[in-house]
């Protein structure tokens, strides 16, 4: 138990009516009953002394891969990293380095033949090198990243790029984190980045850019299985480009970056061949400039989409993107790929939820309402997290789903603090409230911290039926089974597991229909 677990368990078990002195006799009688052996105390200081050594080597390999990724493309380059570590006293260990290439490719086969070390992959490498290094562990693993931190120079100039690009980037995952499960504010986040960093250091070039995602050609299937659709783009562009789609059929090299996976930079368009051009407005004599096209790869780097800039709207011609501007563009797509799979997660929660709650309702009667909510970043450091409201269902067979909700604060939301103390302990919390009887049921993570709350409300009566309680009961944990298998997915954990027929036919319901394979497979089990 944590802190506000074991305070949690205490008030549950005290009460609300009990008097202070029952509270301090109760106190007196666990301090002196609870007992701990010496090897219980051991084991414990074991414990915490090697989860705080583990703590500390991650924040140390974060920084040193932070260090190393100068031009914040969020990878290194894998030939760059052997060819330093090689070198790790005086190239006498190239053996231990040669072993632990070969777990790692083993462990992480595409990014292995990719050539890039993305901060988990790269973590794992040093960790494998120092797994075959002789000498005590954490000591081996101090010298190879003090060794590794002197390896690289930065100037003053590099370092305040470095540090403003991170800062961009940062604010892409956040747009997400606090977006309400919408794309909309992730997509104004991603050209506000893009834009930045033209104007600070790419010689404040005008760029444009645009966002496709790839989908399934059922409008002209005859033109290949698959299309790319703008779904978002720079204000200039818009008239043009959003909404439009690219078949396989039609000019352009945007499916060759696809089907690489690699960025394709056309430094002159005029002189390529093969553009495809969305403003026809353009004379063919005006259509100059730089394109640049990289893929947007999931957790399991299967291409889903595409980010393009280009510099047609310069009026510099030979205006053309650098090596470092490149990089950092990548580095912006794997932002925008992690903060687009966080926001399609919470939308697959929730039309989980909507599934789950239409199930509950044709059983049960007296639960009144059921409030979903979702946990968000605080918006400052007052504040650590809020919860946003994002679905409210009742027994009428009402459904609204807040697309604009206002943030509930602890502060500010005295009545609701059970909501908070739920998410707080990842324990289910009862109270009264105006009369109605509340309980607050926690959405747990892949590390059973609370990911949201769902608030429901039995209204006046003292408690459910027998078999309303025991449908909540399996409703309840059908959703969180599901919940789990939605957040393993979109991790690149586990590979999207379609086991009835409606799944298959229909994947972007794949989320509703997830709670019913849950509820299948649990009959399943009972017979």
């Amino acid at each position: 138990l944590n802190l506000p677990q074991f305070v949690q368990l205490m008030e549950t078990f005290v009460g609300k009516g009990t008097s202070l002195p029952t509270v301090k006799s109760l106190i007196a009688f666990i301090q002196e009953e609870y007992k701990q052996t010496e090897e219980e105390k051991m084991e414990q200081l074991k414990k915490v002394r090697r989860s705080s050594l583990l703590a500390r080597r991650k924040l140390l390999l974060e920084a040193l891969f932070e260090k190393w990724d100068k031009n914040a493309s969020g990878f290194l380059d894998l030939k760059e990293v052997d060819a330093v570590l090689s070198t790790f006293k005086e190239g006498m260990e190239k053996k231990a380095l040669r072993n632990a290439k070969r777990h790692l490719c083993l462990r992480y086969p595409q990014p292995s033949r990719m050539g890039k070390l993305s901060p988990q992959t790269f973590q794992t490498y040093l960790e494998l090198v120092v797994s075959e290094l002789s000498g005590d562990e954490d000591e081996v693993i101090d010298n190879l990243v003090e060794f590794l931190n002197t390896s690289v120079k930065r100037s003053h100039m590099e370092y305040l790029q470095h540090s403003a690009r991170r800062r961009w980037l940062h604010s892409i995952q956040q747009a997400a984190e606090t977006s309400g499960a919408s794309l909309e504010p992730v997509y104004r986040a991603v050209f506000k980045v893009l834009s930045q960093d033209a104007e600070a250091h790419g010689d404040s070039k005008r760029i444009s850019a645009y966002i496709a995602l790839l989908e399934e050609n059922q409008i002209s299937p005859e033109r290949g299985r698959i299309l790319l659709r703008y779904v978002a783009c720079t204000a200039d562009d818009a008239p043009y480009v959003l909404n439009q789609i690219l078949y396989r059929d039609m000019e352009g090299v945007s499916f060759a970056a696809v089907e690489e996976g690699k960025p394709i930079h056309v430094p002159r368009v005029q002189l390529h061949g093969n553009i495809h051009f969305w403003n026809y407005d353009r004379p063919v004599e005006e259509r100059r400039g730089s394109f640049l096209v990289l893929p947007l790869q999931d957790a399991r780097w299967r291409v889903f989409g595409i980010l393009g800039l280009d510099t047609l709207w310069d009026e510099y011609e030979k205006t053309i993107f650098l090596t470092h501007e490149i990089s950092f563009y990548q580095g912006v797509s794997r932002a925008f790929s992690s903060a687009y799979h966080h926001v399609c997660t919470r939308e697959n929660i929730l039309q989980e939820m909507l599934t789950a709650l239409d199930w509950l309702y044709s059983r049960t009667s007296n639960i009144h309402t059921v409030i979903t909510y979702f946990v968000e970043p605080g918006q400052n450091k007052t504040c650590d997290y809020a919860l946003r409201k994002m679905i409210t269902a009742d027994h009428t067979g009402q459904r609204e789903i807040h697309t604009s909700s206002a943030l509930l604060l602890r502060k500010e939301n005295l009545l609701r603090d059970y909501l908070f103390k739920c998410t707080d302990t990842s324990q289910v919390i009862g109270t009264y409230l105006c009369g109605e009887y509340h309980f607050a049921v926690p959405l747990r993570d892949l590390s059973g911290q609370a990911l949201g709350a769902l608030d429901l409300s039995i209204g006046h009566h003292q408690g459910l039926l027998p078999h309303e309680h025991k449908d909540l009961q399996k409703m309840l944990k059908i959703v969180q089974a599901a919940c789990s298998e939605i957040l393993k997915m979109s991790s690149g954990e586990t590979e999207p597991i379609y086991i009835l027929e409606a799944e298959n036919v229909a994947s972007w319901r794949h989320a509703g229909i997830l709670f019913h394979r849950f509820m299948l497979q649990d009959l399943r089990e009972c017979i």
